[in-house]
Parts: C-alpha cells; sequence; structure tokens
C-alpha cells in the first residue's frame, strides 16, 4: 500500500521506476554498511564502550571471575535437552558454527526446510554470520525458522580455557561474556530478536558458565539426538539412522547447515517422510518449555 500510494503521487511510470531504483538502492547501502558495523572486532569494540555492557561485566566477572568451574561437557547441571512434553512433537536444530572449515551455507537444505515446511531453529554464531550477513538478514525474517545464540566466536564456553575437538574454550569469564552476551546483544541489534537459548561451540560448557548466562537470561541448551552429521561426510544413510533410532517425543535434534558439501540435505530428504508416517510434527524450541533429560 505504500509503494502503491507512493507511485500514485510521483504519477508517472518513469517515477515509480525510479521510486523503486532509490528504495533499493538505500536498502543495498544500509545493508553493506550494517555488514561492516556489526563485523565480531567492531561490534565487540563498541560494546566495550557501552555502558549497560561494561557494567554488566564488571558485575559478572566479580561473581564468576574466581569461580570454580564445576563439571564440563554437553549434559551438565542446568543445560536443557527436551521439550517438555509427551506428545508427538520434535525440535530440530541447525548450527552455524563459523571457522576455518564451517563457513559455508546449505541453501539446498534451508530450501527443503521450505518446500516441506519444516520449522526449526537456528543457532547462528557472530562468525558465520560475519561471512554470510545478507543471508543472515534473510533468514532473520522467516517465520519458519527461530534465531538463537551459538556465541560470538565459537569457543566452548569455559572459565578456565578448557578445550573439545582441538577447539580452545574460553579462557576465563570475561571471554565467556563476550562469547555469551556478546553474541545475543550482536542478533538483536541486527534482528530486533532477543536470543532466549544459548548452545555454546560444540555444545561443551562448564556448569558456571550455563549459571552465567542463566544470570544473562539466557537458557542454555544441548540435545538428545545426535545426528552425527558434523562428522565429515558422513553418509546420509548413517544420519538417517542416528536419527531414528533415538526418535521420541519432545526430542531436541542436532544438526547443521553450515556443510553444503556434506549429507545433512540428502539424509533430511529421507527422514522427514519417516517421522511424518510415525506421525511426528516438528517444532521451534520457542513452542514448549524446555526440560533436563
Amino acid at each position: 500500500m505504500f509503494f502503491m500510494h507512493k507511485c500514485k503521487l510521483i504519477n508517472s511510470y518513469k517515477g515509480c521506476i525510479l521510486f523503486l531504483f532509490f528504495i533499493f538502492n538505500i536498502n543495498e547501502s544500509v545493508s553493506s554498511q550494517n555488514a561492516e558495523d556489526f563485523a565480531n572486532r567492531t561490534f565487540l569494540k563498541k560494546l566495550n564502550h557501552d555502558s549497560s555492557y561494561l557494567t554488566l561485566k564488571r558485575k559478572i566477572e566479580s561473581e564468576f571471575g574466581h569461580a570454580k568451574p564445576g563439571r564440563w561437557g554437553q549434559f551438565v547441571k542446568g543445560v536443557d535437552e527436551n521439550l517438555s512434553t509427551k506428545l508427538k512433537y520434535i525440535a530440530f536444530t541447525f548450527d552455524a558454527c563459523g571457522g576455518e572449515k564451517g563457513y559455508g551455507y546449505d541453501k539446498e537444505l534451508i530450501d527443503f526446510m521450505h518446500t516441506e515446511k519444516v520449522p526449526a531453529t537456528l543457532f547462528v554464531t557472530g562468525r558465520w554470520i560475519d561471512r554470510h550477513f545478507s543471508t543472515f538478514l534473510n533468514l532473520s525474517r522467516d517465520t519458519l525458522f527461530e534465531i538463537e545464540n551459538h556465541g560470538l566466536n565459537h569457543k566452548p564456553c569455559s572459565l578456565n580455557g578448557k578445550s573439545i575437538y582441538s577447539i580452545n574454550g574460553t579462557a576465563n569469564a570475561e571471554e565467556a561474556f563476550d562469547e555469551i552476551e556478546g553474541n545475543a546483544r550482536k542478533i538483536e541489534a541486527i534482528t530486533h530478536h532477543t536470543p532466549r537459548y544459548f548452545r555454546s561451540a560444540t555444545a561443551f560448557i562448564d556448569e558456571a558458565c550455563v549459571r552465567m548466562a542463566s544470570e544473562l537470561g539466557i537458557t542454555t541448551v544441548s540435545f538428545q539426538v545426535l545426528s552425527g552429521d558434523a562428522i565429515a561426510f558422513s553418509p546420509d544413510s548413517v544420519i538417517v539412522k542416528n536419527v531414528l533410532k533415538d526418535i521420541r517425543p519432545g526430542v531436541i535434534i542436532i544438526m547443521h547447515f553450515n556443510h553444503p558439501a556434506w549429507h545433512t540435505f540428502e539424509a533430511m530428504r529421507k527422514i522427514i517422510p519417516k517421522l511424518r508416517l510415525q506421525g511426528y510434527q516438528f517444532v521451534k524450541l520457542n513452542k514448549f518449555a524446555l526440560v533436563s533429560h
């Protein structure tokens, strides 16, 4: 309606074309500028000059700077792994990690989800956003998907620098805070949506960082069904078997949408019809309360 009204005011076909061209270029310019403004290093510098961010960071550092990390793993105390339901609802979650070998975008998979109308929760890192800013903007506006927090730099959350799968964790409370809160604010600034959930890189996290996330108003999420699609070039038949063998009401399934050359898409083409035949329906995480196993 706004566009049609403007066209009537301009009162010419040529005017409408010029108006469209003007709006397109404004949007392109804004998107281009935003991509630079929200790049991890630039955005974190801005945050560290923001009084509200610094005040909160000091509070977290004073509380967790000398805290004991507690247990370390994917299923530590305080981490949720299930939907709170006994009905046949399950949640597909897809991570986009970023990093030397994880910067891709599996468009074929996302297009398939659209064709089949399968909602999903997308956990996205700041690094991946930097590489795919326009794609991220489009995904964030897509009501089929829910955008959530996978950390600013894809570092497992730790108070003492633990590592897993050769990925170094955050070294201290300050780094853990930036990993969680920094990416939450980045996503919110870009999308105007405040992330509710956080999945640490690799899903490994220590108990203190889970408590830290909770104090920041963020729920830490793991999974109950490990698809195995993060193993390079794992056959689609293996991924299908991994998902179907442990399926039951309320499970959260972990997969990835940043490896287009691997076989997540091919597996999903087989998984979705099989689960539908079993009577399962698919939901985003925000449709149910979450619980630990």
